[in-house]
């Protein structure tokens, strides 16, 4: 019963009413009864007061002289039968003198502090010289008395007696307890009309909310086509109204997402490309039918039980199960799968559900055949063409220097004869550059590596280039850190080194300006050269290190380059497991970093 929102309501109310007024309850009746005993105490006081004022006798130094006359006084004043009063005298110890009780005279010569109805600290206090009073309940009753100690002084301020007085304080406490039967029966009938109350304005809420609920498990039945009447203008009617537009929003959006979904599943059946969509475990969700026949699944259910080897060959290449899903950008990427005569360019990345979270993977295959074809064939036309020239050559360059050497006399024929030995050097150089590419290409470089001192081998190569340096007029800025002996290969790292700063040299103007620097850093080291020459334009950066590919292709050949040392550095770092940055601006200069990553001797 108490799941309904409308009994949560009424015991609500009833608790706000009920604590409510306990609250109201106990400020009042606290204070109501401070206050009426207040007012009792200063009654008292007044009534001692008057009669100190109005007695003579009282005004004497000694009061047992004029004991009878004081009992006289009390006798003859009127005073309420709820309050007695002693006069209390100190002679050697506090002794009652004159008493208003009935039985004064059995009291006449008591002790004070012993007698019953007197507390011996407010005495006490009173004959320290201030007023005392206390609300004493009397032993084996239930009558609560208000007690005051009044001391009376002397001209000089000295306490020559006590005037003790009691008033029985039932009075006060009957009409406190009367209030608080007034105010539990006005309580009770203020829950009850809270409670009836209640059930009728929760109704009022609970009812609408009813129909609404009502309405919703329709709609999550499938059936749209649901409204709830509007019968006020407040929060209830607003839900209600809310509640219809919703309905019709969501009519709108569902016929919006089944129209997108069409459109998404005729793109994605229809698409060039393969798509395939798998889980975390490796699990087929969706595919394309062209992933389908690229798989060879064609026709068949998309589950574990059906896999077929190129799926196992897929997720290897994948390698989903070493997949980090926690890092995103060790999740994008492509790789290339051979099927069958068929290779294909796979790229994937990650999606994500609701909550944000990754899912799984979407894989596209695309068809690189034909550009696997011709990269292989360029491949093998660069091995093929540098083994033919290469005999030729070496025939044209032996018999070029006997021919000079039998020193013929013409000075023209020395001439051509230079010239042919410079082609010749030339297409060596090419012939060279090509074995090197072929031998990369296919792997067959052998490295030689050996401990070398990296600051040693960049004062070579900076040697070797003294004359081209001193030609040009550039001013070179040296930043080498002096670093300890690492395992390279020599011979291919000095390759790199040597073409990355001789075409520094080459491409800056004369009396420019070369910075090399040399530091390492996490295993790696990096030697940056940075020129102020010629630069190179941003649409040729992305493409500078491909073969035979020059920005500007008649100065590269008067300066002697063949369009591959660029292309050689890069996969002998790639090789090498190393990396070479460019980052260049035409017509401000380039800046070249090679990172070189090493074993410490």
């Amino acid at each position: 019963m108490f799941a309904s929102i409308k009994w949560k309501f009424i015991v609500v109310c009833f608790l706000l009413i009920f604590i409510a007024m306990i609250i109201v309850g106990i400020f009042i009746f606290g204070r109501l009864e401070s206050q009426q005993i207040l007012n009792n105490t200063n009654s008292m006081e007044q009534h001692i007061e008057t009669i100190i004022k109005t007695s003579s006798y009282l005004a004497e130094d000694n009061w047992l002289n004029v004991s009878e006359q004081i009992q006289e006084t009390l006798n003859e004043w009127k005073i309420d039968g709820n309050e007695t009063i002693y006069v209390i005298y100190n002679d050697e110890f506090p002794i009652i003198i004159a008493s208003s009780s009935k039985q004064y005279e059995k009291l006449i010569g008591q002790n004070a502090l012993s007698y019953k109805s007197i507390d011996p600290t407010l005495v006490l206090k009173a004959y320290g010289g201030d007023r005392a009073n206390e609300d004493i309940k009397e032993k084996n009753e239930n009558t609560v008395y208000n007690h005051i100690a009044y001391p009376v002084l002397d001209e000089v301020g000295k306490v020559k007696g006590v005037i003790y007085m009691t008033s029985d304080l039932q009075n006060v406490y009957t009409v406190v307890n009367e209030s608080k039967k007034i105010l539990t029966s006005a309580t009770m009938i203020a829950l009850v009309i809270t409670i009836l109350l209640g059930y009728l304005i929760a109704s009022s809420i609970t009812e609408p909310i009813r129909d609404v609920t009502n309405k919703a498990e329709e709609m999550a039945s499938g059936n749209f086509d649901q409204f709830v009447d509007v019968k006020s203008d407040d929060e209830i009617g607003q839900l209600a109204s809310m509640f219809n537009h919703l309905t019709l929003k969501l009519k709108n959006t569902i016929q919006e997402m089944d129209l997108e979904r069409s459109k998404l599943d005729t793109i994605f059946n229809y698409m060039a490309e393969g798509v395939l969509a798998i889980d975390l475990d490796g699990n087929i969700i969706h595919g394309n039918p062209i992933a389908m026949d690229i798989l060879r699944l064609a026709g068949e259910k998309d589950n574990n039980d059906n896999f077929t080897p190129y799926i196992n060959k897929l997720l290897e290449l994948i390698d989903i199960k070493n997949v980090n899903f926690e890092q995103i950008s060790t999740l994008e990427g492509h790789k290339a799968l051979a099927i069958d005569s068929y290779v294909y360019k796979v790229k994937y990345a990650p999606f994500k559900d609701e909550g944000n979270n990754i899912a799984g993977l979407i894989i596209v295959f695309q068809d690189m055949t034909n550009e696997h074809k011709l990269d292989n064939m360029r491949k093998e036309f660069v091995a093929n063409v540098s083994h033919e020239l290469k005999t030729p050559i070496t025939t044209i360059k032996s018999y070029t220097e006997t021919l000079m050497d039998n020193g013929i006399d013409n000075e023209t024929g020395k001439m051509f004869l230079t010239v042919i030995d410079n082609e010749c050097d030339r297409m060596a150089r090419l012939v060279k550059d090509l074995l090197q590419l072929s031998n990369l290409d296919y792997k067959k470089t052998v490295w030689k590596k050996e401990e070398v001192s990296i600051n040693k081998l960049l004062e070579d190569i900076l040697l070797k280039l003294e004359f081209a340096f001193k030609n040009k007029n550039h001013k070179l800025e040296l930043n080498i850190k002096e670093l300890p002996d690492i395992v390279i290969d020599k011979d291919g790292i000095e390759q790199v080194i040597l073409n990355i700063i001789s075409n520094a040299v080459k491409y800056t103007e004369d009396n420019g300006t070369i910075e090399i620097s040399l530091t390492d850093e996490n295993n790696f080291i990096n030697i940056k050269v940075k020129d102020n020459g010629i630069g190179i334009p941003e649409e040729d950066q992305k493409r500078i290190f491909e073969r035979f590919y020059r920005v500007e292709k008649g100065r590269s050949r008067e300066l002697g380059g063949t369009g591959l040392g660029l292309s050689i550095a890069k996969q002998i770092m790639e090789a090498y497991q190393g990396q070479i940055v460019l980052n260049s601006k035409f017509g401000e200069g380039t800046t070249v970093e090679i990172k070189i990553p090493y074993e410490k001797v």
